[in-house]
């Protein structure tokens, strides 16, 4: 019989609807129960593609014995981490407080009032069972000290949980940023540090903003060795397109399988730029894969993104992607499955396991149109495999780094499918994820969830929307945008000139998460602040600039101290360095294709300070545009920096130099 969790509509916690624990959803209710029955709480956090979330409900949470004793002596409560990130972000400050480390599942026990007192993350079954009659032994035997553990915990969490001292970011932590990078840099794989390796998505933006802005070979080079180790090894889907969470190893040859949308979303982006920096091949194939790849596996039937693939196909990892020798003949033959087995490294030893290999493109086929031929056929047949399951809820914030890197694809790699699947993401959050004014955190299948949005819903849509009012030249997005950056301000702000992760009339947890540095995304203050920024750049609002300003330097110190988690912190602080640096070009809207030259000449610009209007003088809503007519009923460029314009001009070579 299923249990409480049957009524979720998040498919995390639906996969755990079947298990014989008397699982609740984060809830008053399920507290309550927990003083009426006077136990402690079970609280598991996870999410549907986590590899070791699965692992630990096959071992623990489908076992009778388990689920015995936690029925008998627990309130059990699951959540998604994804869909509650101000539960996770709390509860994981405390796991690592504890443990000196954290991770997912999580797994924490909790007074009636919700203070942590004992928090880790798996345990296999029998050590979860002997931890089980261990917390409850001391829950019924010295529950003064339980208490005061608990209590001692939440204060000590509460005192730390402040903001930082307030620190500029300036060009002397920019300098110094791309210096501390470098000398983290591995020169011979690409990325930074050793195995595990992840996706620097963010530190890769920045680099690629700061030789925009600077002219810095150091900061190019490890962006384009970085860009092109990962997209060569396995990490990289070489049939399908697309980016894995992270490498096991330092080559990027074993991928841990999750595919998530944020990855994605911002490796798209990332490529795009890389290609308008070099004029990469490989950076625009790539980019184009990714988005393939998000529209063809990710997308949901009402037009947006769903969050994930699951690391494991049927309970194994790599059961989907891995091949042998042996399997890449029977598909194309003994010859070219030789002649793939030899472009892809897969070996008769493996690369991964049991003999089998992940797929590399070490370099380039000598024959592309073979090689196009052999793909297709490879991944035809591999979709005759099991699959991956698909966590498919629409995440507010993850499907805003997809509109944002759709954006900028469509238009710098002329692919206007992408700038039409951005609107279509865009709308379908407007429409469904805003309630009465204010976002919700997530959907499932079109019906909205009602978890209260998180700072970065706010920041990393509006930035989405941003990009995608670039794109079009449309006003609604601009004005959604600032619609979404005003309400942030209304009810995030913190009293230091930065902001909180939830907002003023949020559920009240036993403190309020404060992310300060960047990790897989953004974090809701960088991603507010480059919205923020962007917005004042758009409408010339010197309010909103301040506003930005003051929120990076309340990340500052982290920027300074360790640049790889403040990726987006210091790009967002590269375009306030660089601009604002505002292009507007007026044409007649009758002829849009006329102006195209010009907009495309700014669009091309590697200043990361610019912003771009577009469309017909006086648009209304398009602040940039006010006042701007044609100049000899030519399409006309403005360009201002700092609000300080220069004389219109009309054409390229002429917008050109105004540029340099």
């Amino acid at each position: 019989m299923a249990n409480r969790l049957a009524r979720s509509t998040s498919p995390y916690l639906l996969q755990h609807q079947d298990n014989p624990v008397d699982w609740q959803e984060w809830s008053p209710e399920a507290f309550a129960e927990a003083r009426r029955r006077d136990v402690p709480v079970l609280l598991s956090v996870g999410y549907a593609a986590c590899h070791w979330c699965h692992v630990m409900a096959h071992e623990s949470f489908e076992d009778q014995d388990v689920a015995q004793a936690l029925n008998r002596d627990f309130v059990s409560v699951k959540v998604d981490r994804e869909e509650r990130p101000d539960i996770d972000a709390v509860y994981m400050a405390a796991t690592t407080a504890l443990t000196g480390q954290g991770g997912w599942p999580m797994t924490c026990f909790l007074t009636p009032a919700g203070e942590p007192f004992y928090c880790g993350t798996y345990f296999p079954r029998e050590h979860f069972l002997q931890l089980l009659q261990a917390v409850h032994d001391t829950w019924t035997d010295q529950r003064e000290r339980v208490l005061e553990t608990g209590g001692t915990i939440v204060a000590r969490l509460q005192e730390i949980g402040g903001g930082l001292p307030a620190h500029p970011i300036g060009e002397d932590v920019l300098d110094g940023a791309v210096a501390r990078l470098f000398g983290q840099f591995d020169d011979a794989r690409g990325g930074f540090g050793g195995a595990p390796k992840f996706p620097p998505s963010m530190v890769l933006e920045f680099l690629l903003r700061h030789h925009g802005r600077t002219g810095s070979r150091d900061a190019l080079y490890m962006a384009e060795r970085t860009c092109e180790a990962m997209a060569r090894g396995g990490m990289y889907d070489q049939l399908g397109g697309g980016f894995a969470r992270y490498s096991v190893d330092a080559d990027w040859v074993v991928p841990h399988f999750e595919k998530m949308l944020y990855d994605n979303a911002q490796l798209l982006r990332v490529y795009a730029h890389l290609h308008r920096s070099t004029g990469s091949a490989l950076a625009r194939r790539v980019a184009l894969e990714t988005a393939a790849f998000m529209l063809r596996d990710l997308g949901t039937a009402e037009g947006a993104f769903a969050s994930a693939l699951d690391a494991d196909t049927e309970g194994v990892e790599g059961l989907t992607y891995a091949w042998t020798p042996d399997q890449l003949s029977e598909v194309l033959g003994p010859e070219e499955g030789r002649r793939a087995a030899s472009l892809l490294e897969v070996t008769e030893r493996g690369t991964f396991e049991h003999g089998a290999s992940t797929l590399q493109l070490r370099r380039d086929p000598d024959d592309p149109q073979w090689w196009e031929g052999v793909r297709l056929r490879l991944l035809e047949a591999r979709g005759q495999r099991p699959q991956p399951a698909r966590d498919d809820k629409v995440v507010t914030s993850w499907n805003g780094l997809a509109v944002a890197g759709l954006a900028d694809a469509g238009v710098l790699l002329d692919e206007p499918s992408l700038v039409a699947a951005a609107e279509a993401c865009a709308d379908v959050l407007l429409r469904t994820h805003m309630v009465d004014g204010r976002l919700r955190r997530a959907s499932r299948q079109g019906a909205v969830g009602s978890a209260a949005g998180v700072l970065d819903d706010y920041g990393n849509l509006a930035e989405g929307l941003i990009a995608l009012h670039q794109a079009t030249g449309e006003p609604r997005w601009l004005e959604a945008a600032g619609r979404l950056v005003d309400t942030s301000r209304a009810h995030f702000s913190a009293h230091d000139g930065g902001f909180h992760d939830t907002a003023d009339d949020a559920e009240a947890l036993f403190t309020r998460p404060r992310g300060q540095g960047d990790n897989a995304e953004p974090a809701g203050q960088s991603s507010i602040a480059g919205a923020l920024l962007a917005y004042a750049a758009l409408t010339g609002s010197a309010e909103h600039r301040a506003a930005a300003e003051s929120t990076l330097a309340a990340s500052g110190l982290v920027a300074m101290r360790d640049p790889r988690f403040a990726g987006w912190t210091l790009a967002v602080a590269e375009a306030a360095v660089a601009g604002p640096l505002q292009v507007a070009v007026a044409h007649d809207p009758a002829q849009p294709g006329a102006a195209r030259a010009l907009v495309d000449r700014a669009r091309r610009s590697l200043s990361p300070g610019l912003v771009l209007a577009h469309g017909a003088p006086d648009t209304p809503g398009i602040p940039l545009l006010e006042g701007r007519p044609l100049v000899g009923g030519r399409p006309t460029a403005y360009v201002c920096r700092g609000f300080v314009c220069d004389a219109p001009v009309t054409d390229l070579a002429a917008l050109e130099a105004a540029l340099a």
